[in-house]
């Protein structure tokens, strides 16, 4: 299908922009930047009860976290929020809009997490932050107002393949029990090679281009024999694991237009395959990163809107 014309104006405002420069020819500074900027002129998101920056205790130091309450008296569900970026870029202001509707949309508690980022902190530190951040949810599940049997983790792109990695992690290191995973066009293999149709089919974008996949990905491993190796473990690929059984249910969401549909498909797939309640929606038109565009995108709003209805499912 030919792109949302919805979305038209944005790409060509961005297209038009003499001072713009892409991603991958960006230093991360710059990049961070201008992601940021981009959030900003998406707009402000739902209201909800309450939101508290805070920081919580990680492994090499606080983590920031954002704390989303909806209104109600609780306890309430709760859903562990890993932000999208390539590992390089994003954070809790970028991905503010999508946390609220979430909140809003489904009655939880979302606990956005601002995990290190590359590549002043190369994998694995940005899944041990957001494991970290899950059992402290679990532990302090009391004060925060939400119940510690009814936890779910969600995140889109980067953030998703964090939260299809913390998902493995708690099965396989005895953690907190999960109720259901929420991967929107997430990254769960980072070898980059070319057995996905559709990186070659989108390498050009919009938005998300396969030169900035290989700019994220070699700010998060390194570049050089022992970065390639590290591609391959499940915390880095967790479509590599070598079981996908007894993980808890997923909802996918990927995107026609995006370099990371392929994989995306391939992992609601597998998860299936290994018995585990798997939802797979793909949204025809639509380019990387149009679930932060429901402000702008009426396929946006039926995305977070459809996350929110499965979160509502799962989490009570």
């Amino acid at each position: 299908m030919p792109l949302d014309p919805q979305l038209a104006p944005l790409f060509e405002q961005m297209a038009n922009n003499p001072d713009a420069k892409a991603t991958h020819e960006s230093t991360p500074e710059e990049a961070r930047d201008a992601y940021a900027a981009l959030a900003h002129v998406l707009g402000e998101g739902v209201a909800v009860a309450q939101v508290e920056d805070r920081t919580i205790p990680g492994p090499a130091g606080e983590i920031p976290v954002r704390v989303y309450t909806p209104e109600g008296t609780g306890p309430f569900g709760v859903l562990v929020h890993y932000h999208g970026g390539g590992f390089v870029i994003g954070g809790l202001d970028t991905h503010d809009k999508e946390c609220r509707g979430l909140c809003a949309g489904a009655g939880c508690v979302v606990i956005a997490v601002d995990y290190r980022l590359a590549p002043e902190h190369r994998y694995p530190a940005a899944p041990e932050d957001c494991y970290a951040a899950l059992e402290w949810v679990a532990a302090n599940a009391a004060s925060l107002n939400v119940d510690a049997s009814r936890i779910a983790v969600g995140g889109d792109s980067a953030g998703g393949n964090l939260s299809a990695v913390v998902a493995l992690m708690a099965r396989d290191r005895g953690g907190p029990a999960l109720r259901f995973q929420l991967l929107v066009y997430p990254c769960v293999d980072a070898r980059m090679s070319d057995a996905y149709a559709s990186r070659k089919e989108n390498e050009l974008g919009p938005i998300l281009l396969l030169d900035t996949m290989h700019y994220f990905m070699d700010h998060y491993f390194g570049t050089g024999a022992e970065g390639d190796a590290r591609r391959d473990e499940p915390m880095a690929s967790p479509l590599l694991a070598e079981s996908h059984a007894g993980l808890p249910p997923a909802l996918v969401i990927t995107a026609e237009l995006d370099p990371l549909r392929d994989e995306g498909e391939s992992y609601a797939r597998t998860l299936e395959a290994a018995g585990v309640a798997t939802t797979f929606t793909r949204y025809d038109g639509e380019p990387h990163a149009f679930f932060q565009f429901s402000t702008i995108c009426d396929a946006g709003k039926r995305a977070i809107e459809e996350a929110s209805q499965a979160l509502k499912s799962h989490l009570g």
